[in-house]
């Protein structure tokens, strides 16, 4: 891989626009600097150096049209360029579309495939989507997955559209479910775990997130599907949404999600892999969520993979096989 450059730049102004009415300034700076690690933006904002109309603001200032935003001077890693739209696993992606229309789309986004570029990769999910949509110029993630986690990830294709299913996201409206292997047999009275949930960076980059009373508050609900003689398929429905939050809750729970490379159990992952699992059994199978523009209510369901699919027939199972 060639070595990360970087590019200097001076002060600059800039006016805010009628697409950006209403967004956060955090939000804002990230999606403009590109590249700038996510504690320096944070950093600039606290010690006054981003000014709104000459003035200090905080990260949750909403911008209003017309405002005059000072961004000081910070290095900011050049962006990768996009993949070509023909490689093959760009193009593969197109089958992975559920739903689309011109202000947004839904992915059943393999596992293995990071959200978007950077810790070495060369391309994401974001970066892929772009490349095959290069007239969406405005294409962002709505919300994220983990890598190892496969399923329904929403994508707004217009600012108007990011800022509607942000707010959904923020009232807690919009409806996300995800389908759990999960070790030993999940209590019946276990429907809704609340445990403070704390995210550690390593050394070494990697992040690690614990239950602890420091952390942010963090609630899941979860609902047994099927039943197998030494693991649950559980459903599990996050009300907040922290980092790896349903492994940890499960964690908490006692039973481990199968094949989990950070908050598994060993000997449990051993004998999944005995019957095909060779993944995170994690799936996000349903997303519900206003559309923006009809208000209208839309449900996407994103089938299991082969792999995921093929482990349910092996334990015994008769549900999304």
């Amino acid at each position: 891989m060639s070595e990360q450059t970087t590019i200097s730049q001076g002060v600059r102004f800039q006016t805010v626009e009628s697409g950006y009415q209403d967004q956060r300034i955090d939000n804002y700076l990230l999606a403009q600097l590109k590249g700038v690690p996510k504690s320096l933006v944070y950093r600039i904002l606290r010690k006054g150096e981003v000014r709104v109309n000459k003035k200090r603001v905080k990260p949750e200032y909403k911008l209003q049209v017309g405002d005059v935003i000072r961004i000081p001077p910070v290095r900011v890693a050049e962006s990768n360029p996009l993949p070509s739209a023909n490689l093959d696993q760009v193009q593969a992606l197109q089958h992975q579309i559920l739903y689309e229309d011109d202000v947004l789309m839904v992915m059943n986004k393999p596992a293995g495939l990071a959200v978007h570029g950077g810790s070495g990769l060369q391309f994401g999910l974001i970066e892929s989507l772009r490349a095959l949509r290069p007239d969406a110029k405005q294409m962002e993630l709505v919300h994220r997955l983990d890598r190892e986690t496969s399923g329904c990830i929403l994508i707004a294709k217009r600012r108007s559209a990011l800022r509607s299913l942000h707010e959904q996201l923020r009232n807690k409206t919009m409806d996300k479910q995800y389908l759990a292997l999960v070790r030993g047999h999940w209590q019946k009275h276990v429907k809704f775990i609340a445990a403070p949930l704390l995210k550690n960076t390593l050394k070494s980059g990697e992040r690690v997130v614990r239950v602890d009373a420091e952390g942010k508050p963090s609630e899941t609900r979860f609902r047994i599907v099927e039943q197998f003689t030494q693991c649950t398929l559980v459903e599990a429905s996050p009300i907040t949404g922290r980092t790896h939050q349903i492994r940890v809750h499960a964690l908490h729970a006692g039973h481990p999600i199968a094949c989990d490379p950070k908050y598994g159990d060993s000997e449990f992952d051993q004998a999944m892999q005995q019957v095909g699992l060779n993944r995170l059994f994690l799936h996000a199978h349903k997303l519900t969520f206003k559309h923006p523009q009809t208000g209208k209510e839309i449900t996407v369901n994103a089938p299991l993979d082969e792999t995921l699919r093929r482990t349910l027939k092996q334990l015994g199972g008769h549900k999304f096989i």
